[in-house]
Order: C-alpha cells, then structure tokens, then sequence
C-alpha cells in the first residue's frame, strides 16, 4: 500500500474515531448550555462566581470537575473498546460508512508533536 493511502485510511479512521467514540459521548453534556461573552476574544474578561462568592477568572476556573471527568473518561473508553470489538461486525461497519459521510468533511488531521514528545518523554520516567 502507498504511504498516502495508508495516511488517507488512518485520517478517515482518526476522524470517524473522534466523532462516534469522541464527540457523540458525554463530552456533548459538557459542551450543552449557556457560552459566555467575551469581548477581549479570550475570555479573560470572563468571571465565575461560585457559591461562595469567589470570583473566579475563566481561565482559572475548571470547567469540569474529577467526577465529570472519570465518567467522560469511562465513556470514552467503553466507545473505544466497543469500536475495537465491533469493527469486524458488518452492520457496524455500514453505521461507520454512514457517520464517515459527516466525518469526512471535518479537516485533515496533522501529526500532533506535542503529543509525540510527551509520549517519548514517558520513555525515561520509572514506571509510578
């Protein structure tokens, strides 16, 4: 196989990946509600109040909490897991065609080297 098509296969496996294990999960109860404005474009204008009467900046604040994050994480996982083990099954991959009809049209991916060097930097810790 020629190194593009093999790029084209992995870009369209990544994208279809992110949508039905990624975006179609509980990341979607996260993202719902109320954006707040900003006019600076950064939101560093932006405060939280929180019960107590902190003002919080935006961009200190979490936007989501250790329990909301374990369950997002088990979310994905089980999608992950799910997408592994069905992906011989026809009817799945027929679903997978047509999701892919959507996914398609979102941007290429690009190798993430942010991602690369954490991982080889992972290389020369011990083991926790």
């Amino acid at each position: 196989m020629k190194p593009a098509d093999e790029d084209r296969i992995a870009a369209n496996l990544a994208k279809i990946m992110a949508m039905i294990c990624i975006r179609n999960s509980r990341l979607e109860d996260l993202h719902a509600g109320t954006v707040p404005t900003t006019r600076t474009g950064d939101y560093s204008d932006v405060l939280v109040i929180d019960a107590e009467g902190r003002e919080i900046p935006w961009l200190e604040a979490a936007h989501i909490d250790d329990a909301q994050m374990a369950s997002l994480m088990r979310d994905i996982v089980n999608r992950l897991f799910t997408f592994h083990i069905k992906s011989d099954d026809p009817g799945f991959r027929e679903d997978l065609d047509r999701w892919m009809a959507v996914a398609g049209r979102w941007d290429d991916p690009v190798l993430d080297q942010a991602f690369l060097d954490a991982m080889a930097s992972l290389k020369s810790r011990p083991n926790s």
